[in-house]
C-alpha cells in the first residue's frame, strides 16, 4: 500500500511522481519535488498547508494543468518555491481569465525565493501574494499570469 511506504512517510525530503503519492507524503516533509506531468482529472484543488515543516518546494513541467485552486499558505518555515513550464495552464492564450481558478501564497514569513517559469497560470483569475516579508527573489516568466492582476499585498521594500 502506497501510504505504506517508508520512503514517503519517513523521508523528510520526498519526489513524487502522482498525485496518489503526494496525498500520501507525510506531513512533516521539509521539501517536496513533484515530477513533470503530474495531475489528474478529477484532483482541482492543492493544498500545502498541511506541512508545516516543509522549506521547498518544486513543481515540474506540464503539472496540474485542471488544477483550479493552488494554495500555499500559513507555512512558517518554506523558503523557497519553484514552478516549472506549462504548469497550472488548461488554455494558453485564450484571451481570457477565469475568474475560479485561483492562486494564493499567503502567510509565509521565511520565503525567500519565487520562481515560475514561462507559460504557467495563464488563465488563473486570481493571483495573490501576500505575508512574504523575507522575499528576495521573484522570477516570472513570459505568458506567466497573461490576463490577470498579479497583486503583492504585505510586502515590506527594502532599500540599501
Amino acid at each position: 500500500m502506497l501510504a505504506d511506504n517508508p520512503r514517503l512517510k519517513k523521508n523528510p525530503n520526498a519526489t513524487v511522481t502522482s498525485v496518489a503519492e503526494l496525498v500520501s507524503l507525510d506531513s512533516s516533509v521539509t521539501e517536496i519535488v513533484i515530477d513533470n506531468g503530474v495531475g489528474e482529472s478529477d484532483f482541482a484543488e492543492l493544498d500545502f498547508s498541511r506541512f508545516s515543516k516543509l522549506k521547498s518546494l518544486e513543481i515540474g513541467n506540464n503539472s496540474f494543468s485542471l488544477v483550479d485552486t493552488l494554495s500555499i499558505t500559513g507555512l512558517s518555515e518554506l523558503e523557497s518555491v519553484v514552478i516549472g513550464v506549462r504548469s497550472f495552464t488548461k488554455k494558453r492564450g485564450t484571451g481570457s481569465n477565469n475568474p475560479n481558478r485561483h492562486f494564493y501564497l499567503k502567510d509565509c514569513p521565511s520565503l525567500k525565493s519565487l520562481k515560475v517559469d514561462q507559460i504557467s497560470f495563464c488563465d488563473y483569475g486570481v493571483i495573490e501574494i501576500e505575508n512574504v516579508d523575507a522575499l528576495e527573489v521573484i522570477e516570472i516568466g513570459y505568458d506567466d499570469f497573461t490576463y490577470t492582476s498579479l497583486e503583492l499585498k504585505g510586502i515590506l521594500i527594502h532599500s540599501e
